[in-house]
Protein backbone atom coordinates (compact mmCIF):
# COMPACT_ATOMS: atom_id res chain seq x y z
CA UNK A 1 0.00 0.00 0.00
CA UNK A 2 3.20 2.44 0.65
CA UNK A 3 4.00 2.80 -2.88
CA UNK A 4 0.38 4.13 -3.69
CA UNK A 5 0.95 6.94 -0.60
CA UNK A 6 1.72 10.32 -2.47
CA UNK A 7 5.43 11.23 -1.68
CA UNK A 8 5.72 14.61 0.33
CA UNK A 9 9.15 16.22 0.21
CA UNK A 10 9.06 19.33 3.51
CA UNK A 11 11.68 21.37 2.34
CA UNK A 12 12.82 23.19 5.10
CA UNK A 13 15.84 25.07 6.77
CA UNK A 14 17.23 27.42 4.60
CA UNK A 15 19.74 30.25 3.58
CA UNK A 16 17.70 32.74 5.56
CA UNK A 17 17.90 34.52 8.53
CA UNK A 18 14.79 32.90 9.52
CA UNK A 19 16.07 29.31 9.19
CA UNK A 20 15.28 28.38 12.61
CA UNK A 21 11.89 29.63 12.19
CA UNK A 22 11.18 27.33 9.26
CA UNK A 23 12.44 24.19 11.69
CA UNK A 24 9.36 25.11 13.99
CA UNK A 25 7.08 25.45 11.54
CA UNK A 26 7.85 22.01 9.54
CA UNK A 27 7.96 19.93 12.94
CA UNK A 28 4.53 21.05 13.46
CA UNK A 29 3.57 20.42 9.32
CA UNK A 30 5.33 17.03 9.49
CA UNK A 31 3.24 15.91 13.06
CA UNK A 32 0.23 16.84 10.87
CA UNK A 33 0.25 15.80 8.13
CA UNK A 34 -1.90 12.14 7.51
CA UNK A 35 0.50 9.15 7.46
CA UNK A 36 -2.19 7.14 5.58
CA UNK A 37 -2.43 9.52 2.57
CA UNK A 38 1.17 10.62 2.59
CA UNK A 39 4.85 9.19 2.62
CA UNK A 40 6.68 11.73 4.22
CA UNK A 41 10.22 13.10 3.56
CA UNK A 42 11.81 16.01 5.37
CA UNK A 43 14.81 17.47 3.25
CA UNK A 44 16.50 20.33 5.68
CA UNK A 45 18.23 22.80 3.29
CA UNK A 46 21.38 23.54 5.35
CA UNK A 47 22.04 27.71 6.70
CA UNK A 48 25.06 27.52 3.38
CA UNK A 49 21.77 26.43 1.07
CA UNK A 50 23.25 23.16 0.51
CA UNK A 51 20.60 20.54 0.03
CA UNK A 52 20.21 17.04 -1.72
CA UNK A 53 18.85 17.71 -4.82
CA UNK A 54 18.36 13.85 -5.62
CA UNK A 55 16.26 13.58 -2.95
CA UNK A 56 13.97 16.60 -4.36
CA UNK A 57 13.95 15.26 -7.86
CA UNK A 58 11.83 11.39 -6.39
CA UNK A 59 9.10 13.42 -4.95
CA UNK A 60 5.65 13.94 -6.03
CA UNK A 61 5.10 17.01 -4.60
CA UNK A 62 7.19 19.48 -2.49
CA UNK A 63 5.62 21.58 0.76
CA UNK A 64 8.24 24.58 0.91
CA UNK A 65 8.24 25.59 4.51
CA UNK A 66 10.92 28.20 4.00
CA UNK A 67 10.70 31.60 5.09
CA UNK A 68 12.53 34.50 3.83
CA UNK A 69 14.81 34.87 1.18
CA UNK A 70 15.53 31.94 -1.23
CA UNK A 71 12.76 29.96 -0.12
CA UNK A 72 9.49 32.50 0.29
CA UNK A 73 10.49 34.64 -2.34
CA UNK A 74 10.47 33.06 -5.97
CA UNK A 75 13.66 31.14 -6.51
CA UNK A 76 13.07 28.16 -4.59
CA UNK A 77 9.62 27.84 -6.94
CA UNK A 78 11.42 28.46 -9.87
CA UNK A 79 13.71 25.97 -9.55
CA UNK A 80 10.77 23.50 -9.11
CA UNK A 81 8.97 24.58 -11.68
CA UNK A 82 11.79 23.76 -13.95
CA UNK A 83 12.37 20.83 -12.50
CA UNK A 84 8.32 19.82 -13.33
CA UNK A 85 7.64 18.94 -9.51
CA UNK A 86 3.98 20.61 -8.14
CA UNK A 87 4.40 22.34 -5.04
CA UNK A 88 2.42 24.04 -2.29
CA UNK A 89 1.89 27.61 -2.01
CA UNK A 90 2.20 30.85 -4.94
CA UNK A 91 4.22 30.35 -8.18
CA UNK A 92 7.13 32.83 -8.48
CA UNK A 93 5.96 35.97 -9.00
CA UNK A 94 2.84 35.71 -6.50
CA UNK A 95 6.48 34.69 -4.25
CA UNK A 96 8.47 37.63 -5.54
CA UNK A 97 6.08 40.22 -5.06
CA UNK A 98 4.77 39.04 -2.03
CA UNK A 99 8.14 38.93 -0.32
CA UNK A 100 9.33 42.43 -2.03
CA UNK A 101 7.81 45.08 0.91
CA UNK A 102 8.29 48.17 -1.99
CA UNK A 103 7.01 46.36 -5.27
CA UNK A 104 4.43 45.06 -3.25
CA UNK A 105 3.07 48.52 -1.43
CA UNK A 106 3.21 50.23 -5.11
CA UNK A 107 1.24 47.44 -6.51
CA UNK A 108 -1.42 48.09 -3.27
CA UNK A 109 -0.80 51.50 -4.22
CA UNK A 110 -2.49 51.49 -7.62
CA UNK A 111 -5.12 48.71 -7.11
CA UNK A 112 -6.29 51.13 -4.30
CA UNK A 113 -5.40 48.99 -1.65
CA UNK A 114 -5.43 51.00 1.45
CA UNK A 115 -1.23 51.01 3.20
CA UNK A 116 0.38 53.40 4.92
CA UNK A 117 3.23 56.16 3.99
CA UNK A 118 6.41 54.64 2.71
CA UNK A 119 9.74 55.57 1.70
CA UNK A 120 12.56 52.84 -0.39
CA UNK A 121 16.07 53.89 -0.14
CA UNK A 122 18.63 51.86 -2.05
CA UNK A 123 22.27 51.05 -0.50
CA UNK A 124 24.43 53.78 -1.18
CA UNK A 125 21.37 56.17 -1.41
CA UNK A 126 22.26 59.31 0.70
CA UNK A 127 19.20 59.48 3.51
CA UNK A 128 18.61 62.26 5.97
CA UNK A 129 16.54 61.74 9.15
CA UNK A 130 15.09 65.25 9.46
CA UNK A 131 13.41 64.74 5.27
CA UNK A 132 12.28 61.16 6.85
CA UNK A 133 10.76 62.51 9.57
CA UNK A 134 9.01 65.31 7.75
CA UNK A 135 7.15 62.70 5.61
CA UNK A 136 6.77 59.95 8.27
CA UNK A 137 6.71 61.80 11.54
CA UNK A 138 8.05 59.38 14.49
CA UNK A 139 8.24 56.91 15.54
CA UNK A 140 8.51 55.12 12.23
CA UNK A 141 9.98 51.55 11.20
CA UNK A 142 12.77 50.72 9.15
CA UNK A 143 12.62 47.49 7.63
CA UNK A 144 14.51 45.39 4.76
CA UNK A 145 12.99 45.19 1.96
CA UNK A 146 12.79 41.45 1.37
CA UNK A 147 12.68 39.82 5.05
CA UNK A 148 10.09 38.32 7.19
CA UNK A 149 9.56 37.36 10.19
CA UNK A 150 10.30 40.85 11.94
CA UNK A 151 14.16 40.55 10.78
CA UNK A 152 16.10 43.75 10.61
CA UNK A 153 13.05 45.54 11.65
CA UNK A 154 13.42 48.21 14.12
CA UNK A 155 10.53 50.91 15.85
CA UNK A 156 12.67 53.89 15.47
CA UNK A 157 11.92 57.18 18.20
CA UNK A 158 15.28 59.36 17.74
CA UNK A 159 18.08 60.19 15.20
CA UNK A 160 20.42 57.84 17.00
CA UNK A 161 17.85 54.75 16.36
CA UNK A 162 17.49 56.22 12.69
CA UNK A 163 20.84 55.55 12.27
CA UNK A 164 21.42 52.18 13.89
CA UNK A 165 18.06 50.71 12.65
CA UNK A 166 19.20 51.70 8.83
CA UNK A 167 22.45 49.68 9.17
CA UNK A 168 20.68 46.85 10.81
CA UNK A 169 18.36 46.91 7.72
CA UNK A 170 20.88 47.04 5.38
CA UNK A 171 22.51 43.82 6.95
CA UNK A 172 19.87 42.06 5.61
CA UNK A 173 18.82 43.54 2.04
CA UNK A 174 20.26 46.42 -0.43
CA UNK A 175 16.81 48.39 -0.19
CA UNK A 176 15.00 49.23 2.83
CA UNK A 177 11.93 50.53 3.67
CA UNK A 178 10.70 53.06 6.34
CA UNK A 179 7.30 53.01 7.08
CA UNK A 180 5.18 55.77 8.74
CA UNK A 181 3.75 54.41 12.58
CA UNK A 182 0.14 53.52 11.96
CA UNK A 183 -1.71 53.43 15.66
CA UNK A 184 -4.15 50.68 15.67
CA UNK A 185 -5.15 47.07 16.34
CA UNK A 186 -3.09 44.37 14.49
CA UNK A 187 -5.08 42.03 12.55
CA UNK A 188 -4.15 39.13 10.92
CA UNK A 189 -6.21 37.05 8.19
CA UNK A 190 -5.89 33.97 6.45
CA UNK A 191 -6.31 33.62 3.06
CA UNK A 192 -7.02 29.78 1.06
CA UNK A 193 -7.42 29.22 -2.74
CA UNK A 194 -6.16 29.13 -6.31
CA UNK A 195 -8.69 30.91 -8.36
CA UNK A 196 -11.64 31.29 -5.73
CA UNK A 197 -9.85 32.18 -2.38
CA UNK A 198 -11.73 32.11 0.16
CA UNK A 199 -10.24 34.39 3.80
CA UNK A 200 -10.69 32.93 7.16
CA UNK A 201 -12.03 34.88 10.18
CA UNK A 202 -10.47 37.68 11.37
CA UNK A 203 -7.75 37.41 14.78
CA UNK A 204 -5.89 39.85 16.63
CA UNK A 205 -2.74 40.45 18.22
CA UNK A 206 -1.89 42.12 21.08
CA UNK A 207 1.82 42.47 21.68
CA UNK A 208 3.24 42.51 25.37
CA UNK A 209 5.47 44.59 24.21
CA UNK A 210 6.34 47.24 21.73
CA UNK A 211 5.86 45.61 18.72
CA UNK A 212 4.56 42.44 17.34
CA UNK A 213 8.69 40.93 17.66
CA UNK A 214 10.39 38.17 15.99
CA UNK A 215 10.78 36.99 19.67
CA UNK A 216 7.16 37.42 20.02
CA UNK A 217 6.02 35.50 16.91
CA UNK A 218 8.40 32.44 17.02
CA UNK A 219 9.84 31.68 20.49
CA UNK A 220 8.38 33.12 23.66
CA UNK A 221 4.56 32.50 24.25
CA UNK A 222 3.85 34.81 26.33
CA UNK A 223 5.27 37.58 23.90
CA UNK A 224 1.59 38.43 22.48
CA UNK A 225 -2.00 37.55 23.32
CA UNK A 226 -3.85 35.77 19.94
CA UNK A 227 -7.69 36.88 19.91
CA UNK A 228 -9.93 34.72 17.98
CA UNK A 229 -12.70 35.77 17.09
CA UNK A 230 -11.41 39.47 17.27
CA UNK A 231 -12.84 42.26 18.77
CA UNK A 232 -14.20 44.63 15.73
CA UNK A 233 -17.77 44.98 14.41
CA UNK A 234 -18.93 42.66 11.57
CA UNK A 235 -19.08 45.22 9.44
CA UNK A 236 -15.51 45.98 9.25
CA UNK A 237 -14.43 42.35 9.98
CA UNK A 238 -15.80 41.87 6.92
CA UNK A 239 -14.02 44.64 5.19
CA UNK A 240 -11.01 43.04 6.05
CA UNK A 241 -11.65 39.56 5.08
CA UNK A 242 -12.59 41.35 1.73
CA UNK A 243 -9.12 42.89 1.88
CA UNK A 244 -7.35 40.03 2.56
CA UNK A 245 -8.71 38.37 -0.82
CA UNK A 246 -7.93 41.41 -2.79
CA UNK A 247 -4.48 41.46 -1.64
CA UNK A 248 -3.89 38.15 -2.16
CA UNK A 249 -5.21 38.28 -6.25
CA UNK A 250 -3.52 41.88 -6.50
CA UNK A 251 -0.35 39.93 -6.16
CA UNK A 252 -0.98 36.88 -8.25
CA UNK A 253 -1.08 34.49 -4.86
CA UNK A 254 -2.23 30.75 -5.05
CA UNK A 255 -2.40 28.10 -2.07
CA UNK A 256 -2.23 30.31 0.72
CA UNK A 257 -1.07 33.61 2.31
CA UNK A 258 -1.56 35.54 5.66
CA UNK A 259 -2.67 39.20 5.20
CA UNK A 260 -1.64 41.79 8.41
CA UNK A 261 -3.93 44.42 8.40
CA UNK A 262 -3.39 47.55 11.12
CA UNK A 263 -7.42 49.02 12.02
CA UNK A 264 -7.58 52.36 13.36
CA UNK A 265 -9.93 53.42 16.19
CA UNK A 266 -12.17 55.19 13.80
CA UNK A 267 -12.14 51.92 11.78
CA UNK A 268 -9.71 52.76 9.05
CA UNK A 269 -8.61 49.71 7.46
CA UNK A 270 -4.74 49.69 5.75
CA UNK A 271 -2.75 46.67 4.46
CA UNK A 272 0.61 46.16 6.42
CA UNK A 273 1.75 43.18 3.58
CA UNK A 274 0.89 39.36 3.07
CA UNK A 275 3.20 36.37 4.34
CA UNK A 276 3.28 33.71 1.21
CA UNK A 277 4.74 31.20 3.38
CA UNK A 278 3.12 31.81 6.68
CA UNK A 279 4.27 30.58 9.81
CA UNK A 280 3.21 27.01 11.04
CA UNK A 281 4.43 26.88 14.52
CA UNK A 282 2.48 26.00 17.40
CA UNK A 283 1.78 29.74 18.28
CA UNK A 284 1.31 30.59 13.82
CA UNK A 285 -1.65 32.60 13.18
CA UNK A 286 -2.40 31.12 9.80
CA UNK A 287 -3.00 28.01 10.95
CA UNK A 288 -4.92 29.04 14.36
CA UNK A 289 -7.33 31.26 12.10
CA UNK A 290 -8.29 28.30 9.65
CA UNK A 291 -9.11 26.06 12.85
CA UNK A 292 -11.17 28.57 14.33
CA UNK A 293 -12.72 28.81 10.72
CA UNK A 294 -13.73 25.34 11.02
CA UNK A 295 -10.78 23.67 9.35
CA UNK A 296 -7.92 21.89 12.01
CA UNK A 297 -4.63 21.61 10.57
CA UNK A 298 -4.59 18.30 8.84
CA UNK A 299 -7.41 18.46 7.07
CA UNK A 300 -5.99 22.46 5.71
CA UNK A 301 -2.42 20.49 4.84
CA UNK A 302 -4.47 18.31 2.99
CA UNK A 303 -6.61 21.25 1.03
CA UNK A 304 -2.69 22.70 0.40
CA UNK A 305 -1.60 19.77 -1.73
CA UNK A 306 -4.61 19.45 -3.19
CA UNK A 307 -4.27 23.06 -4.44
CA UNK A 308 -1.19 22.72 -5.38
CA UNK A 309 -1.77 19.29 -7.75
CA UNK A 310 -5.03 21.51 -8.94
CA UNK A 311 -2.38 24.29 -10.30
CA UNK A 312 0.02 22.08 -11.78
CA UNK A 313 -2.28 19.39 -13.55
CA UNK A 314 -3.86 23.14 -14.89
CA UNK A 315 -0.63 24.36 -16.23
CA UNK A 316 -0.02 20.87 -17.40
CA UNK A 317 -2.22 21.66 -20.31
CA UNK A 318 -1.03 24.77 -21.52
CA UNK A 319 1.06 24.80 -24.73
CA UNK A 320 4.75 24.94 -24.78
CA UNK A 321 5.00 24.64 -28.30
CA UNK A 322 3.63 27.36 -31.22
CA UNK A 323 2.77 24.18 -33.45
Amino acid sequence: MAKNKLKIGVLFGGKSAEHDVSISSSKNIIDALDKNKYQIFPIKIEKNGEFDLDSVKKMDLIFPVLHGPYGEDGSMQGLLKILGIPFVGPSILGSALGMDKDVMKRLFRDANIPIGKFITVYAGEKISFEKVKKVLGLPMFIKPANMGSSVGINKVKNKKEFEIAVNDAFLYDSKIVIEENINGQEIECSVLGNENPMASIVGEIVPKNDFYSYKAKYIDEDGAALLIPVRLSKTISKKVQNLAIKVFQTLNCEGMGRVDFFVKKNGEVIVNEINTIPGFTAISMYPKLWEASGIPLSKLLDRLIELAIERFERESKLKTTVK
